[in-house]
């Protein structure tokens, strides 16, 4: 049974404490294989004027956004086409890869991109799962896309997953897949054989 201490400088929040004792938690548990009550994680804090050193005093930091939530405002911001907003969470070096190996460097390039292919798009999310690494936080969500074709008939129940790299409270890449696509192929398809 792992059992893990940590010290922090006294001053962190309890939602902080909580995310680092559920995180260490995980890992512990995927390392070990150790039941998920099996694991004890003990956060002791120490005074900021206690800290040893070269005697300057420490404040605690300031944690970064989590990394899903992170994206969650990101595609919010994207849905509701607010991209000053949506450009408040991307780094300068932010890439954009969607299906057919179409690489964006900038919002308005996916927006030009975009109108030839719907009216409009929004996301029912299913779940958000976090994988933290040594260059990151990955962030894969994953639900159905709904929105309306550029003919004006809808569409719905569209599978897509997202992966987004997130670092220092920036994403630097989103990746994109999904069957919109295969979907619309149905819709040309369909309608060229009513034609006839």
């Amino acid at each position: 049974m792992p059992i893990i201490t940590v010290t922090l400088l006294e001053g962190y929040d309890s939602s902080l404490r909580s995310r680092l004792a559920s995180r260490l938690s995980d890992t512990a548990r995927a390392v070990t294989g150790t039941v998920a009550d099996g694991v004890s994680v003990v956060i002791n804090e120490v005074a900021a004027d206690n800290y040893p050193g070269d005697g300057q005093y420490r404040q605690p930091g300031s944690p970064p956004p989590q990394a899903k939530d992170l994206v969650q405002d990101y595609l919010t911001a994207m849905e509701n086409r607010d991209l000053d907003r949506a450009r408040s969470f991307l780094s300068p070096e932010f890439t954009m890869t969607f299906p057919g190996n179409h690489h964006f460097h900038d919002l308005e390039q996916l927006i030009d991109w975009a109108r030839k292919r719907y009216q409009s798009v929004s996301k029912t999310y299913q779940q958000f799962d976090e994988s933290i690494g040594s260059d990151g936080t990955v962030v894969y969500c994953f639900g159905t896309l709904q929105g309306i074709w550029l003919d004006g008939s809808t569409f719905s129940g569209i599978r897509f997953i997202d992966r987004f790299l997130a670092c220092d409270g920036k994403l630097q890449n989103q990746e994109v897949w999904n069957d919109l696509g295969e979907s619309l192929f149905k819709v040309l398809t369909s309608s060229s054989k009513l034609k006839k």
